[in-house]
């Protein structure tokens, strides 16, 4: 998956990346903390969820042999996850360098004025 697909069907990389994250902690995660953890509405994360889980970046696991309303779910990030998680936070840390230097330059040059 590349950078352009991830913006351009709404996916935020940094929201992604805090949703990767997160799974990769904690496998049982709920929905709901994953929202909570990474201050994104319930809907945006259940979006983000299912539409990873529709490009094959992580799988859902329902294990609740319980049919009532609240299944237990695990989220379990594929080997294309973890490619994807490193890849977008290859890209992050790139971008945050990118801007580093940029301020850094702006900095110097008010200070050389």
């Amino acid at each position: 998956m590349d950078e352009q697909k991830i913006v351009s069907n709404g996916l935020e990389k940094e929201e992604v990346l805090a949703l990767l994250s997160e799974i990769d902690k904690n496998p049982h995660i709920t929905q709901r903390e994953i929202s909570s953890h990474i201050n994104i509405s319930l809907g945006k994360t259940n979006y983000l969820l299912n539409s990873l889980a529709d490009r094959g970046v992580l799988k859902i696991k329902n294990f609740s042999r319980n049919g009532g309303k609240f299944k237990k779910v695990r989220y379990i990030l594929t080997p294309k996850g973890m490619q994807e998680k490193l890849r977008i936070t290859y890209h992050f840390l790139k971008k945050k360098e990118e801007e580093y230097n940029t301020l850094k330059k702006q900095w110097d040059q008010l200070h050389l004025a």
